[in-house]
């Protein structure tokens, strides 16, 4: 009997567990937002990001949210799209799709703390594809990619983004982090 109970906790456990990707150079502001997780038996093949173009002399936010496409084994047909928290300035850019296989690990491109001057945070990111290709976004140029994050093996298929609010009149930053679950 206490063999059969030791091994049911070990399945629970097995399967409440999640492991998430992350990287370094994630920015300060913000809150998590929720995890969003793809359809089960579906991984994400390919992503779009909401990007707030130049601005001028106005506040510029850059990236504002990233949404993953999730599609079955084998089909570019998205069963669904995830996206976390996203902000509301910019407009979603292409997809951009894996060839073959599915997204497995990511770099963020992220503009330093700027002192007294217009903080953009995040503001471009990449991804790998587990057929060794790499898929560039359409976000903004300022800052720099930090490192890549760990590979989830069997692909992405999760979601939570770090976001800060409007701050109504202040500097606003938008999305600031991001972590992907593995599936």
């Amino acid at each position: 009997m206490v063999t059969l109970v030791v091994v049911f906790v070990l399945i629970q456990a097995t399967l409440t567990s999640s492991w998430f990707i992350s990287v370094g150079n994630g920015g300060l502001w913000g809150y998590w937002g929720t995890v969003e997780t793809c359809t089960s038996g579906s991984s994400a093949r390919g992503f779009s990001l909401k990007v707030e173009r130049f601005q001028g002399s106005g506040d510029d936010t850059a990236l504002n949210g990233i949404k993953l496409y999730c599609c079955q084994p084998g089909s570019r047909t998205p069963i669904n799209t995830i996206t976390s928290t996203v902000s509301e300035w910019g407009d979603w850019t292409n997809i951009y799709w894996c060839p073959n296989g599915n997204l497995i690990n990511f770099s963020l491109r992220v503009e330093p703390r700027q002192g007294s001057g217009d903080d953009t945070t995040a503001n471009n990111m990449m991804m790998q594809c587990s057929d060794s290709s790499t898929l560039t976004g359409e976000g903004m140029s300022w800052g720099e990619y930090g490192g890549w994050s760990g590979v989830c093996t069997n692909g992405i298929c999760g979601i939570k983004t770090k976001v800060e609010g409007n701050q109504r009149g202040g500097d606003d930053t938008a999305l600031n982090d991001v972590q992907f679950e593995c599936c």
